[in-house]
């Protein structure tokens, strides 16, 4: 099993304990999604696609405030913020914006790209290596950028 999905069991059992609700809320809709993902797939998640599951469910949540700030909910908005803040807990350290450019850099030399139509190549190289310490938009971000200041 997973090494992240036992922890993410264990705090789970934690926000139990201490009645944390916004924790235990959080913490059950990830397991549960994560559960799905692997009766989906017919077998347990990695760790790596655990963190892009847990990536794509704090991008859901960063809609939403989107869409409650544009509704003028703060109440939705602080408590969705306080969902992200738990899930954050459970994500390797993000890498800098340097260090990204600098991973970004030796993968588009690697792979020997040239235009921005190269950014597929780049990015299939790139993805695996952040291991969920940057999310696919912001390496695409750069990667794009990169190759597009190559070009002139």
């Amino acid at each position: 099993m997973a090494e992240l999905k036992t922890k993410l069991e264990l705090a789970l059992r934690d926000a139990m304990r201490s009645n944390d609700d916004v924790r235990k809320r959080t913490l059950r809709m990830i397991l549960s999604a994560i559960r799905l993902a692997e009766v989906e797939k017919g077998n347990p998640l990695d760790d790596n696609s655990i963190l892009a599951l847990l990536h794509k469910e704090i991008k859901s949540r960063r809609e939403t405030i989107e869409d409650a700030q544009k509704g003028q909910r703060p109440d939705l908005v602080a408590a969705t913020q306080a969902e992200i803040k738990v899930i954050q807990e459970f994500l390797p350290q993000a890498l800098s914006e340097e260090e990204l450019i600098a991973m970004a850099k030796a993968a588009i030399e690697e792979v020997g790209a040239k235009t921005p139509a190269d950014l597929g190549k780049v990015m299939k190289l790139l993805i695996p290596r952040l291991q969920g310490r940057a999310s696919g938009d912001e390496a695409s971000r750069v990667v794009r950028q990169l190759l597009q200041n190559q070009g002139t």
